[in-house]
């Protein structure tokens, strides 16, 4: 499989996530990123402030797409929720630092990842190890399409740095130097795990 065909696959994939349940009920993305960039630095401000309904409706609001990219990265849906929420409530401690003229998202995006990395690296050392029998991912479930499948089970195979930059580039539309940013990466070295991943995913597809 082309890396051109792969990555709109990948960026495909984002549609068929839309539609598994979530763990809170939250609204459905209209699609693409939530529109909310207006409201949200009101929503942030008033958040800072100590409102309660500020917060929920920050945490309705960015809940699909940080649960879904932690689901993507960890490929267990109890971590996943557990890592979304756990960001979710370190982003809200931090808030006071946080400044309002700055999109929420992608901050919280940052933690997100960060922290399913972290999941992902102790799952894999927990495997080395043998200390306990751990499940295939989630992500390998069937029943979104036999297409979506197949690569969901192929991107559960990658190291978790190679998956989160895949889920940041092709699910929620980072470009590599946003990704480098939000991770505190060289911009060469998430091109190389671009590179790295997707040529794993061809040959695994193919």
């Amino acid at each position: 499989m082309a890396a051109r065909d792969l990555s709109e696959a990948l960026r495909r994939i984002s549609d068929t996530w839309d539609a598994v349940p979530l763990p809170l009920p939250c609204p459905s993305p209209s699609g693409g990123r939530p529109s909310v960039r207006d409201p949200e630095r009101v929503w942030v401000r008033d958040a800072q402030r100590g409102s309660a309904v500020a917060l929920e409706a920050l945490f309705r609001a960015h809940w699909p797409r940080a649960y879904r990219a932690a689901l993507l990265v960890v490929g267990d849906a109890a971590a996943a929720e557990d890592i979304a929420q756990e960001s979710f409530l370190a982003a809200v401690r931090a808030l006071d630092r946080f400044d309002r003229r700055r999109p929420f998202g992608p901050w919280l995006h940052r933690i997100v990842v960060n922290r399913a990395i972290d999941w992902g690296r102790a799952r894999t050392l927990r495997r080395e190890l043998d200390l306990d029998g751990v499940s295939e991912p989630a992500a390998r479930e069937q029943g979104h399409g036999e297409r979506a499948d197949e690569i969901a089970g192929a991107l559960a195979d990658l190291v978790p740095e190679q998956r989160a930059v895949i889920v940041l580039r092709y699910l929620l539309d980072y470009t590599p130097g946003e990704i480098a940013k939000l991770l505190d990466l060289p911009r060469g070295t998430v091109n190389s795990r671009l590179r790295r991943g997707l040529d794993r995913l061809g040959e695994v597809l193919e």
